[in-house]
């Protein structure tokens, strides 16, 4: 059994503990490997549907050799969702850390803990990263808003086949940059082709893939706002602890000046009197 000491001991050290914890920085954490998480995992699959897509329904084939083609440019696309995911797994852990160090620092002002002004640099640059990244994560939300454009024309068109009937709509690919201009490759709702398309589940499963990942990526963008509110904060808080730890440093040195004057004139005066 643990008296009452060690419990109190025990209890007080938690407190301090939960008390180091950066919780805003920990809500943005979380935030952003969410949205990073859905953007990657759901981007990945619903390329990989599209190449599916594109080679069942629209009977398309890869082209031989170094030729720039739709499919190449997602492997590519492939690629760079591999490295976003691996960029800002680390990128968060950073921030995390940051978040410890500037919490701590501000927590332990009147203590042995000092603010350096490597801190302040790091801080700033952090802000100044963060806030490139989240221009970047609003590109990539614009560009993840086209292939959702793109589907939900190709659902819509899907959707009215069923309502009206006898028409004949069709899509082609080349008003969506897809294929050049001297490239045909259209698909029309009387083809067997798009009715199996329609039919199928893979199409409704892309499309809201999707969606899916336009949510992760503007989840994404809002975790990066975040972020520069606290790193605003917290480069605010260094700033006046800084302040603070210069002046207790000025203070105590014109106390430690007035002391040594008056033991230097009670010397004199004690000699004078001798």
């Amino acid at each position: 059994p643990f008296d009452l000491e060690t419990l109190n001991s025990f209890r007080n050290c938690c407190i301090k503990c939960l008390g180091g914890i950066p919780y805003a920085s920990l809500i943005a954490t979380i935030l952003l490997y969410a949205g990073v998480a859905l953007f990657c995992g759901c981007g990945h699959e619903a390329l990989s549907g599209t190449v599916n897509i594109l080679q069942t329904y629209f009977e398309m084939a890869r082209t031989a050799g170094d030729t720039l083609d739709v499919f190449t440019m997602i492997d590519i696309f492939k690629y760079v969702i591999y490295g976003i995911a691996a960029a800002f797994f680390v990128y968060g852990i950073l921030l995390m850390v940051e978040g410890f160090f500037t919490t701590g620092a501000i927590k332990d002002l009147y203590g042995d803990f000092k603010i350096t002004t490597c801190g302040r640099c790091v801080s700033a640059w952090f802000i100044m990263l963060t806030y490139l990244f989240m221009l970047a994560w609003l590109g990539v939300t614009a560009f993840t808003s086209l292939p959702v454009y793109m589907y939900f024309n190709l659902w819509t068109i899907c959707r009215n086949t069923t309502l009206v009937e006898g028409a004949n709509l069709c899509l082609d690919l080349r008003q969506f940059g897809i294929v050049t201009i001297g490239e045909e490759k259209k698909i029309c709702t009387v083809s067997e082709n798009f009715l199996r398309m329609c039919e199928s589940t893979e199409l409704n499963m892309t499309f809201h893939l999707f969606i899916v990942a336009l949510a992760g990526a503007g989840a994404a963008v809002i975790a990066m706002v975040h972020y520069l509110m606290v790193l605003s904060a917290n480069w605010a808080y260094v700033k006046d602890a800084c302040r603070m730890q210069k002046y207790e440093d000025i203070k105590s040195k014109e106390e430690q000046e007035l002391h040594d004057i008056h033991s230097t004139r009670s010397k004199e005066r004690l000699n004078a009197y001798t």
